[in-house]
């Protein structure tokens, strides 16, 4: 049975956030009618997102406790070309000069608020590690559960396992994963922009979504 999504006030700590539970339907990027469908029917987390504003999403950031899933800045084109090699940054989709700075920004938006962050995770992908180095907040932990999927197979095994990894609560601070639009999308049924991030808060084995902030301006 799927789960239902529990409402609350947006304006809460992270600590405090009522949960949505976890659940991993078979989703890909390559698949985003299917995707889309499933996110309505089997896992229904827009009913539950919460609208917070930004002012409260940064303090619910400040108070600490949060688990924070963005996606790498802008990378012009979509997917990969086919000759992708994992290391190889010259097979990749790449940043742009526009992405690299938008990168630098969201990271002094963070220092300029006093946000905590006592880890970074990326995917293995060079577009992500490099966001998440542009960031300077703090050493980046490459972490293949955040690499993009290909495979119904892969997007089913790996979107439960991040919604394990995001409903842990961080040691410290938050912890910040840098991935891709398709595991976002397939583990919260929200799409973000390049650069955007969706604030999560993990409580009792699962997580409540408090909101998304576009990218610093």
């Amino acid at each position: 049975m799927p789960p239902n999504p529990l409402h609350q006030q947006p304006a809460v700590a992270c600590a405090q956030a009522q949960v949505t539970k976890r659940s991993a339907p078979a989703r890909t990027a390559a698949c985003i009618l299917a995707l889309a469908f499933l996110v309505l029917t089997i896992f229904p987390v827009q009913a539950g997102a919460q609208k917070a504003t930004p002012v409260e999403l940064w303090q619910a950031l400040a108070d600490g406790g949060c688990n924070v899933l963005m996606r790498h800045a802008q990378a012009p084109g979509v997917g990969d070309p086919d000759n992708f090699t994992l290391g190889d940054c010259s097979t990749q989709r790449l940043l742009s000069a526009e992405g690299r700075q938008q990168a630098a920004r969201i990271g002094e938006a963070f220092r300029q608020r006093e946000i905590p962050i006592g880890r970074i995770c990326a995917s293995q992908w060079c577009r992500t590690m490099e966001t998440a180095a542009l960031l300077d907040l703090g050493p980046v932990e490459p972490l293949p559960v955040l690499n993009s999927f290909d495979t119904p197979e892969t997007a089913e095994s790996q979107t439960q396992a991040l919604a394990d990894v995001v409903s842990t609560p961080p040691e410290r601070g938050n912890t910040l994963f840098v991935t891709h639009q398709a595991n976002i999308q397939a583990l919260t049924g929200v799409a973000l922009q390049e650069g955007e991030v969706l604030v999560l808060a993990p409580r009792d084995g699962g997580f409540a979504i408090l909101g998304a902030m576009p990218p610093a301006p």
